[in-house]
């Protein structure tokens, strides 16, 4: 696997849209790029852990079955 993705690869890392990306890069939720030679580049790491920070769906109890 790479470690550096571009801005479209780490949105679609994360399965969610650029614009989607781009929110929560402005709110702090996903930490800024790496830059190489002026080259902006997200560490998988750094996507990952915003990621773990995300909350998790509270299903009362219900499996998917339930619902």
């Amino acid at each position: 696997m790479r470690r550096a993705l571009s801005r479209v690869e780490a949105a679609v890392y994360l399965g969610i849209s650029p614009s989607k990306f781009d929110e929560l890069r402005l709110d702090g939720r996903i930490r800024p790029p790496r830059l190489l030679d002026g080259r902006k580049l997200w560490d998988v790491f750094d996507l990952d852990m915003a990621f773990e920070s995300f909350p998790v769906e509270n299903t009362g109890g219900k499996s998917w079955d339930d619902r």
